[in-house]
C-alpha cells in the first residue's frame, strides 16, 4: 500500500499541499503475462505465466478449448529462483529481486491451425478461484500444411518506458516501436523469434517482469521462440562459451525459467521446431558449436531431420553471428569467422535457406554464400537450385545500434543502421517471401522471393553432395 504526495514546487520552500488516498493492488499475486511457445510436438502448446502463489497457497492451471466449445483443465507445472542460483552481482547483490514464481502448462492434442482461448487459474485452499483475463491462439500447422504461414525474426530488442524513466543512458531506443509495429499487425503474423538479448536486464531482476509485461499482447497471442544471447547467459566460471559478465549474473536461470523453449535440457539453449512448412533449428551461441562438440552433433542432426518435402524452408538460427556480416568483431575480423569454419559446411550440406543472427544491431543481408563467395546471381529474386545460405542479420530490435566495418564486402548486398525486423511469408510449397521492414514505420526496405520445387531442393550444389562412384 502507497500514499501519494502532491507537492507545490515553490523556488525555496516546497509545501506539502495534500496526500492521496491510500492505493493498493487488488491482488498483487495475481497471475500476469502469459508467454506461448511451441511444445515438443507440432501440436502442442506451453502457456508460461508469472504468480505470486506457490504450490502450497493455490493450485495453478489452464483453463482453455476450442473457441466456442467446451473448456477442459490442464495443470501447471511451478518453478523459481534464488538468489544463490545468481553467478555474479549485480543479480546475486543489489539486482536481486524475489521473481515470485512462474508456471507452465502443457496444451496437447490440438487441432491444427484451429483457434483456442484460454486463461489462467489458480485455485486456492479454501475453495476459491483467481483468474487471469481470457486470451485465444490459434494451434500450429500440420507439418508440411500447404497454407498461408508468416513468420517474424528479429534480436536485441530489450525494454523501455513510454516517458523514458528507468531506462539507463536510452540503452534500447528501438524497443517500443518495434512492439508496437508487432502489435499493429499481429492478426498477420502467426509466430516469432526473438534470437538473444531478451531484456537487457543486465541482473536487475525486476525487469524481466518490465519486458514480459511490455510484449504480452504477442506472446499471449502467437508463439513467442527466444534463442540465448550473451546478456542472457554470459558470466565468468559459469560454463558459458565466452567469459564475460554480459548477463549482469544472470548465467542463464532467469531467461531458462520465465521462457519455456522446447530442448532436451534447457540449460542447454538449443532446440529444433516445426512450424507447418518451416523446419526451424535454433542454436545457442553461448555454449561450444565447434567441429565434435554435443552442440555441432545437434546442429547436424537438426539440419539433416528436414523432410525437404514437406518443409522445404530451412531455416538456421543463433544469437551470435556465426555467419557473415560487415560489421567488425574481433581482429579486423566479420562476424565469429570459427563459426563460418565449423558450421558453413553444414550450412552447404544440407541446403540452408537463411541462416539468422543477431548480436550486432542493424540489419544485413547477403548473397547466397559459400566459402565468402556469391554463389547465385540476383538480388531479389532466386529460383532453381540456390548454390548457397543467405545470411541475415537482424540486431536491430531496439537497443543502440551499430555501425558498419569500412570495408566493402562482395558477398553483402543490403545494410541498414536502423532499427528492424524481418518477416517471412510461406505462400506454398515453392514460393517464399523474405521482407525486412522498419520498426519506425513498418514499411518494407528489402526483400526477396524464392521459387523453387522439389527437385530444385534434391539437386546436387557445390560440396553438397556426396561422391558418386565410377559404376553404372
Amino acid at each position: 500500500m502507497e500514499q501519494f504526495p502532491h507537492i507545490c514546487s515553490a523556488p525555496i520552500k516546497p509545501k506539502l499541499v495534500a496526500v492521496s488516498n491510500v492505493i493498493s493492488f487488488a491482488n498483487p499475486k495475481a497471475p500476469l503475462y502469459p508467454r506461448l511457445s511451441q511444445g515438443k510436438s507440432w501440436n502442442e502448446m506451453t502457456v508460461t505465466w508469472t504468480s505470486g502463489y506457490n504450490v502450497i497457497e493455490a493450485v495453478p492451471f489452464v483453463e482453455w478449448g476450442m473457441k466456442g466449445e467446451s473448456q477442459s483443465r490442464s495443470p501447471a507445472g511451478t518453478l523459481t529462483f534464488h538468489q544463490n542460483d545468481m553467478c555474479a552481482p549485480p543479480a546475486r547483490t543489489v539486482g536481486w529481486r524475489d521473481p515470485g514464481f512462474i508456471h507452465t502448462s502443457f496444451l496437447k492434442d490440438l487441432w491444427p491451425s484451429s483457434v483456442y482461448t484460454y486463461k489462467l487459474g489458480h485455485k486456492l485452499v479454501d475453495g476459491s478461484y483467481v483468474w487471469s483475463k481470457s486470451y485465444s491462439f490459434k494451434s500450429s500447422p500440420y507439418p508440411g500444411q500447404d497454407s498461408l504461414q508468416r513468420v517474424v525474426i528479429f534480436g536485441d530488442m530489450g525494454k523501455a518506458e513510454r516517458d523514458g524513466s528507468n531506462e539507463y543512458s536510452n540503452y534500447q531506443p528501438g524497443s517500443l516501436n518495434t512492439t508496437d509495429q508487432l502489435i499493429k499487425d499481429l492478426k498477420n503474423i502467426d509466430i516469432v523469434f526473438h534470437i538473444g538479448d531478451i531484456t537487457y536486464a543486465n541482473g536487475y531482476i525486476s525487469q524481466w517482469d518490465q519486458f514480459t509485461s511490455q510484449v504480452e499482447r504477442i506472446a499471449s497471442t502467437v508463439p513467442y521462440m527466444i534463442a540465448s544471447g550473451n546478456h542472457e547467459r554470459d558470466a565468468p566460471n559459469s560454463g558459458s562459451f565466452y567469459d564475460g559478465n554480459d548477463s549482469g549474473g544472470e548465467c542463464g536461470v532467469i531467461a531458462e525459467t520465465m521462457f519455456y523453449v522446447p530442448a532436451e535440457n534447457r540449460a542447454k539453449f538449443w532446440y529444433s521446431t516445426d512450424y507447418g512448412m518451416f523446419h526451424f533449428c535454433i542454436a545457442d551461441s553461448e555454449h561450444d558449436w565447434r567441429e565434435g562438440s554435443e552442440q555441432y552433433k545437434f546442429i547436424e542432426k537438426c539440419l539433416a531431420s528436414a523432410d525437404r518435402r514437406k518443409q522445404p524452408w530451412l531455416i538456421f538460427v543463433a544469437h551470435r553471428v556465426l555467419g557473415y556480416s560487415s560489421s567488425y568483431w574481433k581482429d579486423a575480423s566479420f562476424g565469429e569467422p570459427m563459426g563460418r569454419e565449423s558450421l558453413q559446411g553444414l550450412w552447404q550440406k544440407y541446403k540452408v535457406d537463411i541462416a539468422f543472427f543477431g548480436h550486432i544491431h542493424n540489419y544485413e543481408r547477403t548473397c547466397p554464400v559459400y566459402q565468402g563467395q556469391c554463389m547465385h546471381v540476383g538480388k531479389s529474386h532466386y529460383s532453381g537450385t540456390v548454390n548457397g545460405t543467405i545470411h541475415v542479420v537482424v540486431g536491430g530490435g531496439g537497443s543502440h545500434l551499430s555501425a558498419f566495418g569500412p570495408t566493402q564486402t562482395s558477398w553483402s548486398l543490403y545494410k541498414d543502421s536502423d532499427f528492424g525486423f524481418v518477416k517471412l511469408t510461406a505462400y506454398n510449397h515453392s514460393s517464399l517471401l523474405f521482407e525486412y521492414k522498419k520498426s519506425s514505420d513498418g514499411n518494407v526496405y528489402d526483400s526477396f522471393t524464392i521459387s523453387r520445387d522439389y527437385r530444385d531442393v534434391l539437386a546436387c550444389v557445390h560440396d553438397g553432395c556426396e561422391p558418386t562412384t565410377l559404376g553404372s
